[in-house]
């Protein structure tokens, strides 16, 4: 049998890259890390980036690779594998939020007390 290849390289980025950075992103939350929303912020940027390509690469192979019944396509298809952008897209605009929170209060001028 014949594998397709960006599959294989992009589970292979997920298995080495993508896999270990989450976890070391929940471990950076329980410890409440000072990196830890710079690392939600790449986790969650590259889970969408490769949510983008899996459905890029799909409707540029004319959808060929999914069941065209309505139910199975927009359910299961565009359903399920749309909680894979959701989810990331929520953690990618609370990162956002919480970083520009943190530079907004470095930014405020300092009162010197006497």
């Amino acid at each position: 049998p014949r594998s397709d290849d960006f599959t294989v390289a992009m589970e292979t980025v997920t298995a080495w890259a993508w896999g270990p950075l989450s976890f070391l992103t929940f471990l950076a939350f329980l410890r409440r890390h000072p990196a830890r929303f710079v690392l939600q912020l790449i986790v969650s940027l590259g889970q969408l980036y490769g949510d983008v390509l899996y459905f890029a690469t799909e409707a540029r192979a004319g959808w060929a690779h999914s069941d065209p019944r309505p139910l199975y396509f927009w359910v299961y298809f565009v359903g399920l594998n749309g909680v894979w952008v959701l989810v990331p897209g929520v953690l990618l605009v609370d990162a956002c939020h919480q970083l520009a929170s943190a530079q907004r209060a470095l930014d405020r001028p300092r009162h010197k007390g006497h």
